[in-house]
């Protein structure tokens, strides 16, 4: 594990569940998972990549985790792999930069677009939606769909083991090959767990996810306004409903969300003045609690309660 529990972080985090069990008494046991890094002085992250990844892996800052081994579907959030995948296959020549690609990264994760990240998928694996295909091509096809799994567990990140990264995200659903590729029983969707997002975040904001450079990149695309006019302006913003709505005004937040009529989820990484900086990662599951805006900001706000305790 990449981070270690402590006695602290164990009681507030017991306590904060608690207070969401009573908040929320139809949020079942199981519909609920989260992993919360806390980064103590001197913090290794948000430094524009000062530490090597040699140096930075070494660093394991304090967590809590519940049913962060869970495999669920993450809906949008499954964007933050893709989005570091493009960056190393950038990185390292496999594909080429060019203003649409660029277009296409800064909406699948500022707008959460599903048009844009359909194209990032078919950049990453060389492969494209279409009508069903016979039993051969649609064997290389699904091999090459899964080279973002297969980079993943390159890494050798014990977190990744249980993860599924291959799939499109969709408005309506997917058809064809694509729907095929799913499974006649889904099986085959996107799945992600809360302690294998904080990882991954924890690298972007740490400056070592592809490199310092691209980290700051991927930073830029992440960072959310809390100002009022500025969400108004946005309906869909990913902030209303989700993580950033339980923060002060005051600060700071880089945040990819993922919403469906069956979850509600955000990774967020957060500043606030005069607290320690700290990464949140919250899924929940449920059709009725997927539509309710109050459960991702009321455990936001208690997170910041017990950040500034500390």
């Amino acid at each position: 594990m990449f981070f270690h529990k402590d006695e602290q972080l164990e009681a507030l985090g017991d306590r904060l569940l608690d207070k969401a069990w009573a908040e929320f008494p139809g949020l079942a046991r199981n519909q609920l998972a989260l992993t919360w890094l806390v980064y103590d002085p001197p913090a290794p992250v948000n430094t524009g990549g000062a530490l090597s990844a040699e140096a930075f892996w070494q660093y394991s800052p304090r967590g809590f985790s519940y049913r962060g081994v869970e495999s669920i579907y993450p809906a949008s959030v499954v964007k933050l792999f893709y989005l570091v995948a493009i960056h190393e296959w950038l990185e390292q020549g496999m594909v080429q930069a060019s203003p649409e690609l660029e277009r296409a990264m800064k909406d699948m994760i500022v707008d959460s677009s599903n048009d844009a990240t359909s194209l990032a998928v078919d950049m990453l694996t060389g492969t494209t939606s279409g009508p069903e295909l016979p039993v051969a091509p649609f064997e290389t096809w699904k091999q090459q769909r899964n080279i973002v799994n297969r980079y993943f567990q390159s890494l050798a990140w014990t977190e990744l083991d249980t993860i599924n990264v291959n799939q499109k995200t969709w408005c309506d659903g997917a058809y064809g090959r694509e729907r095929a590729f799913l499974g006649e029983l889904m099986d085959n969707r996107n799945r992600l767990t809360t302690t294998a997002t904080a990882r991954l975040l924890h690298s972007i904001v740490g400056g070592v996810a592809t490199s310092a450079t691209r980290s700051q990149s991927m930073m830029q695309l992440m960072q959310r306004s809390l100002k009022p006019d500025d969400l108004a302006a946005d309906p869909e913003n990913q902030v209303t409903g989700f993580l950033g709505a339980g923060l002060p005004l005051d600060a700071q937040l880089w945040s990819k969300a993922g919403l469906m009529s069956r979850v509600r989820h955000d990774a967020a990484y957060i500043e606030l003045p005069n607290a320690r900086p700290y990464l949140l990662v919250v899924f929940t599951e449920g059709t009725a609690h997927s539509q309710n805006e109050a459960i991702l900001p009321f455990l936001s706000r208690q997170v910041v309660e017990a950040v500034a305790s500390l």
